[in-house]
């Protein structure tokens, strides 16, 4: 008797979700700039035909997701990292131990390009020794240095990344790459592990070579899931902790 063979039915996805991956097929495509509005759910709900509430839904899981902003009785607009009230906290995860909400100064420690080593590659989805630019900064927290940040980024999406450039911006870091270089992020990835200072480390942090500190390991990703940046943050914890609010 020859084997039966099963096959497996297509995947259903409910109208909402298929509305919202044309949406953000549209938020990639730049159809819709951060900070603009996008269209009202009436003409986006022409546009696809399909009903008002459907489109609703849509626009409530973007929300959801962080990709728009509902603004009552203005309408909804593509989020933006230039928007610091609204989302200088989204990514930072580092707080101080007193409860209070401070954004930290930035010190830039080196900016240089080099080529992806095989710990970088492989989470930015590169091969060993694509272009890349590299850089290292310090966070300071009320004049106290609380974070070494290592950053790689793809050089073939950041072309003219600077020192200068990133010396002379006003805002985030991810502000930079929305506005001079169009890549929003939207998501990220972290890993958490303690590890002991490096004597480079422990000189820029102030602390005895040995230390702990907290390494965070982060991947940032744009639309369609593609990553765009690789970090290791090193964090000391005599003041500051690691702060995520699950839901």
């Amino acid at each position: 008797m020859a084997p039966s063979t099963q096959h497996s039915a297509p995947a259903f996805r409910p109208l909402y979700l298929q509305i919202k991956g044309l949406l953000i097929k549209s938020l990639e495509a730049g159809e819709w700039r951060p900070a603009e509005s996008i269209p009202s759910e009436i003409e986006l709900a022409t546009r696809f035909r399909v009903s008002q509430g459907t489109v609703r839904k849509a626009i409530d899981a973007l929300a959801a997701d962080n990709l728009v902003i509902r603004r009552q009785g203005k309408g909804t607009f593509v989020a933006t990292h230039t928007e610091e009230k609204t989302s200088m906290f989204r990514f930072l995860r580092i707080r101080r131990n007193d409860g209070r909400d401070e954004y930290p100064a930035s010190r830039l420690v080196d900016v240089r390009r080099g080529k992806a080593t095989a710990e970088v590659a492989r989470p930015l989805e590169l091969r060993t020794g694509d272009p890349v630019i590299a850089l290292k900064r310090v966070l300071d927290y009320g004049g106290e240095p609380a974070v070494l940040d290592e950053i790689v980024v793809p050089a073939q999406l950041f072309k003219g990344l600077t020192r200068a450039k990133i010396e002379s911006h006003r805002g985030s870091i991810y502000s930079l790459f929305e506005t001079e270089f169009g890549v929003r992020i939207v998501r990220a990835q972290e890993k958490l592990r303690a590890v002991p200072s490096d004597p480079g480390s422990a000189t820029l942090l102030r602390v005895a070579p040995g230390a702990p500190l907290l390494a965070v390991e982060r991947v940032t990703y744009t639309y369609s899931d593609k990553p765009v940046e690789w970090r290791r943050g090193l964090c000391t914890t005599r003041h500051h902790h690691y702060l995520n609010e699950l839901s």
